[in-house]
């Protein structure tokens, strides 16, 4: 199945899961920029390290793969897989977006676009749930039978 097949399935959590994709690179790209404002509002910075670590839960969320390849704790890897169901993604990234979206009480900086793609994120997911859609993850990001590949 290629992308264009995925899309075409109409399934919010291949949507979510994309979007989740573009999120992590915002929350990287966005949390790097906003980490190097020191001299603004040092609150700021805060934000920018919860944008990192969101970057980097979604990464191993939405990229399965990732589980096996990479030397991860037992507990961490058992955090991850209890956000597997469309309704708890779309509660992670409503958490995540939340964050975000508390920034702009400190200032208005560039983490309004990760906190935006967050929102877009777990509405997609919300709506897969909701619409009773089961989860169904991208091939190309590793769903679907490539993870039993390398074991």
């Amino acid at each position: 199945m290629s992308l264009k097949d995925e899309f075409a399935t109409r399934n919010f959590s291949i949507y979510g899961q994309w979007l989740g994709i573009l999120s992590m690179i915002l929350c990287f790209a966005l949390g790097i920029a906003n980490l190097f404002n020191l001299f603004g509002h040092v609150l700021l910075v805060i934000f920018a390290i919860f944008a990192l670590v969101s970057c980097f839960i979604i990464l191993f969320v939405e990229v399965p793969l990732l589980l096996r390849i990479c030397p991860t704790s037992a507990a961490f890897d058992a955090a991850i897989r209890r956000v597997s169901t469309n309704y708890m993604r779309a509660a992670a990234y409503a958490v995540m977006a939340i964050i975000q979206w508390v920034s702009i009480a400190v200032a208005v900086s560039s983490l309004i676009a990760a906190a935006v793609v967050l929102s877009f994120t777990a509405l997609c997911y919300a709506l897969a749930g909701i619409k009773g859609q089961a989860f169904v993850g991208s091939k190309t990001l590793g769903g679907a039978g490539v993870a039993q590949m390398i074991v």
